[in-house]
């Protein structure tokens, strides 16, 4: 600590000796820096969306001019923290469904007969407005499958004449109707099979072997893609509301950056171009991710190569689209996770992508400035994309794995050494009690209940950034302190049930608060590129941070999930404030 004072006091004086050093912002409290030279501070000043001192609060003095500087006393009330990052989720594309009118469903909630309610209600909508198709989202897989999963001919009942494509809660899955079918060439007007496989994927059929409107992995992005009218489903208008809806919910749980997981989810650059208009209209306030993902029916990867290259133009002011995505697999609660053992029925998971294609599109984009987004579950997949990572990836790159449910012991090394990037969900690691006999009888055994490692990352000097996957984990904290308590508990509380929290999934995988501010904070600019202007509280630094009411390494360790943000701050304007 005294090391840390010593430095301060050094800044300050080379502060001082500058000219126009009056702050317009200066604020006193404990000040967790994310700085490893100076993890802890008592006061922070802020000029022209930067960082001008950080240090002790006599120090601050110097930077204070009554009638200019604004001054808020911070002092036991909580902490001051770098504003958070968010690794990667998709709250665009869940955001799009309310702004476009689009089937919600709560996977919580939502059954079976609640879906057909749901769908005839939007039936009804869409003729009376003239629309071609329905697109929704949320639906069950599990809740489904024990009730009975609808199909197509049940869908077809409620919408003749309307395409449906419902994505499940994990967005791996999805049920269609058959118009949505017969637009992506799957089926012909008498139902006859048109295309019966998809690489990557599975359209699941009937006895007679007729798709029965269910679509696994790479089926789903093709009758997407193929199925339904993007143009109508998204316009300038509803990407706009979504993206501002999107960052108002990220803003709100303290996070100035944003991970997009698959910004041209509709097929169209629609996204890209919205975002950049909203940034030249100084309406963009924090740093916005876009990655260009494609799947593994595409019929020529360098086209699909030359589409993402083509987005670097929307790189500029605080959007970087500098990111190319892949799925190399499915979930391994899901069954299309790609495992290195068998599931209990002997099936292997789904490969989508094989391990020479991967390290191709690998080289090839890091060759052209691009980082690598992809997402890899069980523990064979994360092994092929290390693999890829290796051998033609670069390390400047800072290529990344998403979700990692289980990583083979001998890859944590390797990914270190190249430094690739680790995208946990540690708010994974928690699992309702009453499903964990479930998830073990259907996953392969020897990752039935180890699962999303977060010490050993740190133990290895991987650097793990932390992600909630908006929509996918509904049901699920979103804010970075549900999160961190989660990681450092291994439970959470359960909804609406004081004083009931569920069982640790995997304790010897608990991490320390200090490394999850750290996950949550400088490693996600780490990943995102920009650990030399933001993620820690340092002078010289874009003033990103948050005032919250709580300490959240001192609080006891059950009140973490229930921190405030009271005001997020980007560059050093306030852009969000508790009411």
């Amino acid at each position: 600590m005294k090391k840390s004072i010593i430095t301060f006091a050094f800044a300050a004086l080379l502060a001082a000796g500058c000219k126009n050093n009056v702050a317009d912002t200066v604020i006193f409290g404990t000040v967790r820096t994310s700085d490893a030279d100076a993890p802890v501070a008592e006061a922070i000043a802020v000029k022209d969306g930067k960082f001008i001192y950080v240090g002790d609060k006599a120090g601050a003095g110097a930077y204070v001019k009554e009638g200019v500087t604004e001054i808020i006393d911070h002092t036991g009330k909580g902490m001051i923290m770098p504003g958070c990052f968010e690794g990667h989720a998709h709250y665009i594309m869940g955001n799009s469904l309310g702004c476009m009118g689009g089937l919600s469903l709560d996977p919580l909630n939502d059954d079976v007969k609640s879906f057909f309610e749901k769908l005839e209600l939007a039936y009804t909508d869409a003729k009376e407005n003239g629309k071609s198709c329905i697109f929704g989202f949320g639906w069950n897989y599990l809740t489904f499958l024990t009730q009975g999963m609808p199909t197509r001919e049940q869908l077809d009942a409620i919408c003749p004449d309307v395409a449906v494509f419902i994505h499940d809660s994990e967005g791996h899955k999805s049920l269609a109707n058959s118009v949505c079918l017969r637009n992506a060439g799957i089926i012909d007007a008498d139902g006859n099979v048109l295309k019966g496989e998809v690489r990557g994927g599975d359209i699941c059929k009937d006895a007679n072997g007729k798709p029965n409107g269910l679509l696994l992995e790479q089926a789903v992005a093709y009758v997407r893609n193929r199925g339904l009218n993007f143009d109508e489903i998204l316009t300038d208008e509803v990407a706009s509301q979504a993206i501002l809806m999107s960052q108002q919910m990220l803003l709100a749980n303290g996070y100035v950056s944003y991970m997009d997981g698959w910004s041209n989810f509709f097929g169209t650059p629609r996204y890209y171009e919205v975002a950049n208009k909203l940034d030249a209209a100084g309406k963009l306030n924090l740093l916005l991710g876009m990655s260009y993902e494609f799947d593994s029916s595409c019929e020529d990867v360098d086209t699909e190569l030359a589409k993402a290259f083509e987005g670097r133009k929307y790189t500029k002011g605080h959007v970087n689209a500098n990111y190319v995505k892949l799925f190399i697999d499915g979930t391994v609660e899901g069954g299309t996770g790609l495992t290195t053992e068998p599931y209990p029925d002997g099936h292997p998971g789904i490969a989508n992508w094989e391990e020479d294609e991967v390290t191709d599109i690998t080289g090839k984009a890091n060759a052209q400035g691009f980082t690598m987004h992809v997402h890899t579950m069980g523990d064979g997949a994360v092994h092929r994309c290390v693999n890829a990572f290796v051998s033609k990836g670069t390390k400047e790159a800072r290529n990344t794995l998403v979700h990692v449910r289980n990583m083979p012991q001998e890859d944590f090394q390797r990914v270190a050494d190249n430094d690739i990037v680790v995208v946990s969900g540690m708010l994974w690691h928690v699992l309702p009690d009453e499903v964990w006999e479930q998830v073990r009888s259907v996953t392969p055994a020897s990752v039935s209940w180890k699962s999303y490692p977060m010490k050993s990352y740190f133990d290895n000097g991987i650097v793990m950034t932390s992600h909630c996957d908006f929509p996918a984990t509904s049901g699920s904290p979103y804010d970075p302190f549900g999160i961190m308590e989660i990681a450092v508990t291994g439970s959470a509380p359960y909804p609406g049930e004081p004083g009931r929290y569920t069982k640790p999934w995997w304790p010897e995988e608990l991490i320390t608060r200090e490394q999850a501010l750290q996950a949550l904070t400088i490693n996600g600019a780490w990943q995102m590129h920009c650990e030399n202007e933001r993620g820690s509280i340092k002078v010289g630094k874009y003033a990103d941070f948050l005032i919250i009411d709580k300490d959240v390494l001192e609080c006891p360790v059950r009140d973490i999930h229930n921190t405030k943000v009271i005001s997020t701050w980007f560059e050093g304007e306030k852009v969000y404030q508790a009411e």
